[in-house]
């Protein structure tokens, strides 16, 4: 059985990835509600084991599962308000259609802020577009992944999945089923990331 846990609504921010005492410097000129971007697959781990640490509750990245779970919120159409997409819904390569489908729009060609277009069903921000999101797995299977949701650690350690598509990529990588993979020590500024928190009691939720 799948353990409840909750997900923070945006994608972690340049400010909150700030706080953490790491040797990124960022411009105070930049927007601060940007997602932040740029950091590997360790140290988007290393922040959760901060927030960990600051805040006495147990956070971490979440599994591939989880992703595509929270991402649909109860839909089963490729994007979680339906079967086609255009620029007012989500930050991506506007000039290209999906399927055939959709309204062509002006490419942005630029990340932007995380409070940007219309939340999910429950409430989660851009897990379409804007940026990719660091996942906890290896690539794996559909087969070999966990029935519990958590991660599939068991494969190739150089590389970690990512999901949810962004600003410059195709509309196909924005489904929510779909998966990519990077290597764990690069970052780019197209991937960020999302966190997760245990809710069990006894489990550092209090």
């Amino acid at each position: 059985m799948p353990a409840p846990f909750a997900v923070s609504r945006f994608a972690v921010t340049i400010a909150e990835f700030a706080a953490w005492p790491s040797d990124q410097d960022f411009m105070p000129e930049v927007d601060q509600k940007l997602p932040a971007t740029y950091m590997n697959w360790y140290e988007a781990k290393a922040y959760t084991v901060w927030l960990t640490q600051l805040t006495g509750r147990r956070y971490r990245l979440l599994s591939e599962s989880e992703w595509e779970y929270v991402a649909r919120a109860g839909t089963t159409t490729p994007f979680w308000w339906g079967s086609w997409i255009t620029s007012h819904q989500a930050n991506y390569d506007g000039t290209l259609r999906y399927a055939d489908r959709g309204l062509m729009w002006p490419f942005r060609n630029h990340k932007v802020p995380v409070d940007c277009f219309k939340p999910n069903p429950w409430g989660l921000y851009q897990v379409h577009g804007n940026v990719y999101e660091w996942c906890d797995d290896v690539p794996s299977s559909y087969e070999q992944t966990p029935a519990d949701g958590s991660a599939c650690i068991v494969g190739d350690l150089r590389l970690r999945m990512y999901r949810g598509g962004a600003y410059a990529s195709p509309p196909s990588h924005l489904r929510s089923a779909c998966r990519g993979s990077f290597f764990v020590d690069h970052g780019l500024d197209c991937l960020g990331f999302r966190v997760a928190r245990c809710v069990l009691p006894g489990v550092g939720n209090s």
